[in-house]
């Protein structure tokens, strides 16, 4: 049986390959994505651990939880606790960590980084141990800095030059007195350092006289345990806590494969997609070889082999092609991987040096799945053939789906369907985070449902292409005929189409529902010509505002604060507007009393309002950051949304008890409204700081429309994988049909049909076929793109369904595409079948 199995698989090498490939490319995308992410962890992480060489023990502050009236706050660490910290037994040397954000500017005048990775901090005396110099001197005064060796490789700045750069908005331009060496995972991964002396930092990042953290490093022969319980006795305990260096580095560690499983996961997905369409081929390509082999199957049961040893060659088949493909998209997938760090580094994204990690993990499962995947779809046939009654087999009656099989198929098909819809509608209803899960269930047992119904939902909708198939004449006849003669093979083809189709319009349809939201949100709550904000989200320096205040054109301007305060023993944020100009920069729907911010009179969100049971009218009392209180007043309650939000009032009243006042955003009123020359005076007026964003409204909505954009196109083209397993299946699907009807395709030849019809009738088939596919893939994306969209729309009010008509018709002709590419080899085939000894075949 197992030379009979071998034989078997070499006797059919075109049609396996198309098994082969079709696996090959899901076990690709699997060990492809293993290898990417493996070897991109392991290289941040290597990168992290060299960071905490030089810490045996982190001293950082304990926060101190909000307690009746008093905010929650974290205790400063003071040069007193670090010099306590440098003479604990066991000490060798004790350094003070100040850290923030800095934004540089390249010599195009660009931001270097992505602003989140671009760092400052200080540098610890005359010689940091942390950071080797390997140009120049120690920074000196507010005038100058080091830069890391990196940056100074990717920008040209050397020792002596001046950079542009800012910390929290005005542009300074200090000059670079040393360059230095890092192994921090930000200027890794394509971010920048920037190190001032340790007075500037503090300055510079408003922490005069504390620091962030205290790294303590132990004297030969003592131990990071040792150090710590050490520190933990001679420092004052509830206000700063101890870390080892280890237990820093194996939380680095876990934190960077946590974010980096998001990645993995995400792409485990497309490829389990992928696989999961491949089934649909394996199974198909295995129907097609058991039904070539009937008579023969049936001579060997005659012979005395059971039906286990029939089932077991059919599997041994699929063992052997299984490991082909298995170790084929191995291969490939390493491929994939070390091309997916290649690609990272030629769009600009700076990737940490390190080996190509091919973990014995990742062997493992593409071996496994390949394989399993592949004996999985065939065991199904295989178990059919070993049915058949060797008679009825070398009679060829063998048994074909009775309708009591059908009609057992099609109530489990309505049923499950039915529960999806019940459950995804159920979802719907839900809020927020409550129904992803319920919704996700209901997505997969509908499409299960469609799934197991597609044979009895082939019939109509093929049907109702009869009129345009009868232009075809006789061809188009024979098209519709053959489309529905095997529904299960048909809806087999078909659901594999129908899967990635789904996934495309679905999440179409939302990208492009949630862009009209925030387009409307932002028309809807804004008036202002511009928001002007820092890069990567930071806040903005006070003088900001005040410049844009002074700057020609600008007739209204209003700063937005944020501070912690307690009410009714709760933490909530203040947001600090300017209540004189607050009302013509915005246009927020006010449900109740009016839209009036100034001295003891506030206004607050909907939602805020009724939570706290207020309305227009109500007092309250607030407990500042500084720990006194005040009795405010509701003078209206608006419609809030993403945008805009919470508690408003009046800076003048916020800013006094405030210890670090800093603007999270500006909005700013032009005379002649938002214009390229407007926007101009203001870049002027704040130097055309690199760090800075200003946007109207315009730029919010296109700057969430960039995001949705790229991970739209990510999706197509991690997509197109399962559409290319797909177009496999539509061959697979033709050429066992054509194998089927041989002698029917000689006999039409027979009697007139010449070459060109027998072409036409395949692709008309498969056309029909693919666009069956196609119509319910958009259908069912279109259902859950409505249903995501109502699970959003209890958390944006301004969420409106819109359906991409012109994308939908895209990818219907996508799927038109693939019918006929997927006909041609098929097409050809068939028209090329000797007529005589087709009439014989059997």
């Amino acid at each position: 049986m197992f030379r009979t199995a071998l034989r078997n698989v070499l006797a059919h090498k075109a049609r396996l390959l198309m098994t082969v490939l079709a696996v090959m490319l899901g076990v690709a995308f699997v060990s492809g994505t293993l290898v990417f992410t493996n070897t991109i962890s392991d290289a941040l992480q290597n990168s992290s651990a060299k960071g905490f060489d030089h810490v045996d023990v982190a001293v950082t502050p304990e926060f101190q939880k909000a307690e009746g009236d008093k905010v929650g706050e974290e205790p400063e660490l003071t040069q007193a606790l670090v010099d306590d910290s440098a003479r604990v037994p066991g000490a060798a040397s004790a350094i003070g960590v100040v850290s923030g954000f800095t934004a540089v500017a390249d010599k195009d005048g660009d931001l270097i980084g992505d602003g989140w990775s671009t760092k400052g901090g200080n540098y610890w005396g005359e010689k940091d141990p942390r950071y080797p110099l390997t140009d120049g001197r120690a920074p000196k005064g507010e005038g100058e800095i080091l830069i890391d060796s990196k940056t100074a490789e990717r920008t040209g700045y050397g020792v002596g030059d001046t950079v542009r750069m800012s910390v929290d908005g005005p542009v300074i331009s200090p000059k670079v007195v040393g360059v230095f060496t890092t192994d921090d995972g930000g200027v890794a991964a394509g971010g920048s350092l920037t190190l001032f002396d340790t007075a500037t930092a503090q300055k510079v990042f408003g922490k005069a006289g504390t620091y962030d953290e205290i790294d303590v490093e132990a004297k030969a022969g003592v131990t990071q345990a040792a150090l710590k319980a050490e520190l933990d006795k001679a420092l004052p305990k509830g206000l700063v806590e101890t870390t080892t260096g280890e237990k820093l580095a194996d939380d680095q560690a876990e934190a960077i494969a946590a974010s980096m499983s998001g990645m993995k996961q995400g792409l485990l997905v497309f490829a389990g997609i992928a696989l999961f369409v491949g089934t649909f081929i394996i199974a198909n390509t295995f129907t097609m070889l058991v039904a070539q082999r009937t008579k023969e199957l049936a001579l060997m049961r005659a012979v005395g082999a059971s039906r286990r040893q029939v089932t077991r060659s059919v599997l041994i088949e699929a063992f052997v092609v299984g490991v082909v493909a298995a170790v084929t998209g191995l291969l490939a997938g390493i491929g994939i991987g070390a091309g997916m760090r290649a690609l990272m580094s030629s769009m600009g994204e700076v990737v940490p040096d390190g080996p190509l990690v091919v973990s014995t993990g990742t062997i493992v499962a593409a071996l496994a799945v390949g394989v399993l995947v592949t004996m999985l779809a065939a065991w199904l046939p295989g178990r059919r053939a070993a049915k058949i009654p060797p008679v009825a087999a070398m009679s060829s009656v063998h048994a074909k789906a009775t309708a009591k099989s059908l009609v057992l198929r099609n109530t489990l098909g309505a049923l499950v369907s039915a529960a999806g819809i019940a459950v995804v509608l159920a979802a719907t209803t839900m809020g927020g985070t409550d129904g992803q899960a319920p919704m996700g269930l209901g997505a997969v047992l509908l499409i299960i449902g469609v799934f197991i119904l597609t044979p009895l939902l082939s019939r109509p909708l093929i049907a109702a292409a009869a009129p345009v198939l009868r232009v075809f004449g006789v061809s188009g006849k024979l098209a519709r005929q053959n489309s529905v003669r095997n529904p299960r093979r048909t809806a087999a083809t078909a659901s594999a189409l129908m899967i990635g189709l789904t996934l495309i319009t679905g999440m179409t349809v939302m990208a492009g529902s949630l862009q009209k939201s925030i387009d409307k949100m932002a028309s809807a709550a804004i008036e202002a010509d511009y928001v002007v904000s820092m890069a990567n989200g930071n806040y903005l320096s006070p003088d900001v505002g005040e410049k844009l205040g002074g700057t020609d054109g600008v007739t209204a301007i209003s700063p937005l604060r944020n501070s912690a305060a307690r009410i009714d023993g709760d933490t909530e944020y203040l947001t600090g507007v300017n209540g004189s100009t607050i009302a013509g920069l915005t246009d927020l729907k006010v449900e109740q009393g009016a839209f009036e911010v100034g001295g003891t009179k506030v206004v607050v969100d909907g939602d805020t309002a009724k939570e706290k049971g207020w309305k227009a009218g109500s007092d309250f009392t607030v407990a500042y950051e500084d720990g006194e209180k005040q009795r405010l007043t509701v003078a209206g309650v608006y419609e809030g949304n993403d945008m805009l939000s919470g508690i408003m009032l009046d800076n003048s009243v916020l800013t006094p008890h405030m210890t670090d006042p800093v603007d999270m955003q500006v909005m700013v009123k032009m005379s002649d409204g938002a214009s390229s020359a407007a926007k101009d005076s203001l870049q002027q007026a704040l130097d055309t700081n690199p760090a800075i964003k200003i946007q109207d409204k315009k730029d919010i909505s296109n700057e969430v429309a960039k995001m949705f954009t790229m991970m739209l196109n990510m999706l197509y083209g991690l997509l197109a994988m399962a559409v290319i397993v797909a177009v496999l299946g539509v061959i697979n699907t033709l050429a066992m049909s054509v194998f089927e009807r041989s002698q029917e395709i000689g006999m039409l030849r027979a009697i007139g049909l010449d070459r060109k019809g027998i072409k036409r009738m395949v692709r008309l088939e498969s056309l029909v076929i693919s666009l069956f596919g196609g119509v319910l893939g958009i259908g069912l994306g279109v259902f859950f793109g409505w249903a995501a969209g109502e699970l959003m729309g209890s958390t944006i009010a301004t969420y409106e369904l819109v359906l991409p008509w012109g994308r939908m018709g895209v990818f219907l002709l996508l799927a038109a595409a693939v019918g006929v590419l997927a006909a041609l080899w098929p097409a050809r085939r068939a028209a090329r079948l000797n007529m005589l000894q087709a009439i014989k075949a059997e």
